[in-house]
């Protein structure tokens, strides 16, 4: 507000009264001074809730700035209820929508506990006729997993070896198994034929192993000083004019057999050479052990 002052030399002095602030024209409810003692994160949020973008790298002199025209624009565009509405801080509308919210979350708890006990009324009842099909579902489950198990059971291969002379048995196998093992043609019982002349085979069957030492007259025997508290020590065969020695001693099929099959043995050997002719090739091995 401007005033005349006269001065004793006749010329007139005009004083101004200056406004405190930085007062927005039109808008004396809007301050730039006020805005700016507000925080960069508050200033930054009241331009996002009002759908301001591109404000993230702006410095605190321009977000007033943005601010303040924004405020202006709506307190054009509504009028003095806007600006009532509306300020700086974003006070008034914060506190109105926290209401509203409290409101309609008492409104939904209200609901919510009207209708709960009609829930707990009816789950008794869909409990009780629950039961008895649980009851009767765990029956008909527990009735077809033991007629499942009963062929699972029969179908488990033995670990003991058969008897003599009680059809295929099969062929041993282990952590230690050579790779003669693996590329040998297995042959379980007596109906069993190599697949050609000098294929390598391996077999457990006692009839077959009989069978191919009367082809050659071989005898069943172990290697003298190898024998344990009485009982063959390293198995192998006597065969006339092979591997003949001094230290081969000649045992029953009994202990032989007994002996092959405590220690879980296995039989590779060869029916015919190559060329056709008789192979006597043979050795024993354990395939849980490397020392056969």
């Amino acid at each position: 507000m401007a005033q005349r002052i006269s001065s004793g030399r006749g010329t007139t002095a005009t004083r101004t009264k200056r406004r405190t602030g930085n007062q927005t024209p039109n808008t004396p409810g809007i301050s730039e001074s006020e805005i700016s003692r507000m925080k960069v994160d508050d200033i930054r949020g009241q331009l996002r809730r009002r759908g301001v973008s591109g404000i993230s790298a702006l410095r605190k002199p321009e977000l007033v700035k943005t601010l303040a025209r924004t405020l202006r624009s709506e307190s054009r565009a509504g009028g003095g209820a806007a600006r009532k509405s509306t300020g700086p801080a974003g006070r008034a509308s914060a506190t109105k929508k926290t209401t509203a919210a409290k409101k309609t979350t008492a409104a939904r708890k209200t609901a919510a506990a009207k209708k709960a006990p009609s829930a707990r009324a009816k789950a008794p009842a869909s409990r009780a006729k629950a039961a008895p099909a649980a009851k009767a579902t765990g029956a008909r489950a527990r009735a077809t997993g033991a007629r499942k198990a009963a062929p699972a059971r029969k179908a488990a291969p033995s670990r003991a070896a058969p008897a003599r002379g009680t059809g295929a048995t099969a062929v041993r196998s282990g952590r230690s198994a050579s790779r003669s093992v693996s590329s040998s043609q297995q042959i379980t019982s007596l109906s069993d034929r190599p697949e050609r002349p000098g294929r390598s085979l391996v077999t457990a069957n006692h009839e077959v192993i009989q069978r191919w030492a009367r082809a050659r007259n071989a005898k069943p025997a172990t290697i003298a000083g190898t024998e344990r508290e009485g009982r063959p020590g390293v198995l192998t065969f006597n065969i006339p004019g092979y591997r003949e020695s001094s230290r081969i001693r000649q045992v029953t099929w009994d202990d032989w057999f007994r002996t092959f099959d405590q220690r879980g043995l296995n039989l590779i050997y060869q029916e015919q050479m190559r060329d056709g002719r008789q192979s006597n090739f043979f050795r024993t091995e354990n395939p849980n052990r490397e020392d056969a």
